[in-house]
């Protein structure tokens, strides 16, 4: 796991520098949390090396899944030092405040979560009934976003289906008018491409409040 420089917050990561380690290793809790409200940079790499382990576990228990605990994990470090200013050490010790941003960054994977697993069930529903009215689902415009981004990833055969159907609003038996393809292989590539679509939304992440 790596710590993001804090004067570059939207670099990669980089590899917490050995005297960082070491002085982690001997600064009190009290010290590390005052370099950090203070901004010092090393202190950035010393929080991480002390409890980066701990917001990973606790990102690893609830969300099952050690790609999205690595994420949230990133997540946090990166929100807390963006947001120290508001770390007042006499309120609390730092682990305690990282531990409530963790709490909540898993709150918001956990939401994301929902969401993608709601857009891949609206996306089957629409498949089966046909055209949806966006003025009556103010979402619609928000999931054809993330759909679209979504659909390019897709094989062609399977992007033209669903997109005829997302964009165009047309019926599994209208695509097969407008394609010329047999009912049974517009519904196959639909299928596949909605568990592809899944698979993939599943994969990426709809990284709703993860800020």
């Amino acid at each position: 796991m790596q710590v993001v420089p804090p004067s570059v917050p939207s670099a990669g990561w980089v590899s917490p520098v050995p005297a960082a380690r070491t002085r982690s290793s001997t600064m009190t809790d009290e010290e590390l949390a005052a370099g950090f409200a203070a901004g010092e940079e090393t202190c950035l790499a010393a929080a991480y090396h002390r409890w980066g382990a701990l917001v990973h576990t606790l990102a690893r228990r609830s969300l099952g899944d050690d790609r999205e605990a690595e994420d949230v994990t990133q997540t946090v470090f990166l929100a807390a030092w963006r947001g120290r200013t508001g770390f007042a050490p006499w309120r609390g010790t730092l682990r305690a405040w990282l531990v409530g941003i963790t709490r909540r960054k898993i709150a918001d994977a956990l939401s994301a979560r929902t969401r993608r697993a709601e857009l891949v069930a609206a996306a089957g529903a629409r498949m089966a009934v046909g055209p949806v009215d966006s003025a009556a689902q103010p979402d619609a415009v928000l999931d054809r976003v993330l759909l679209g981004h979504e659909l390019a990833k897709l094989p062609a055969a399977q992007r033209r289906v669903l997109t005829l159907a997302f964009y165009d609003d047309l019926t599994q038996p209208q695509i097969a008018d407008v394609t010329g393809w047999p009912l049974g292989t517009v519904k196959s590539h639909a299928r596949r491409g909605l568990h592809r679509l899944g698979r993939c939304l599943q994969g990426d992440g709809v990284r709703s409040g993860a800020g």
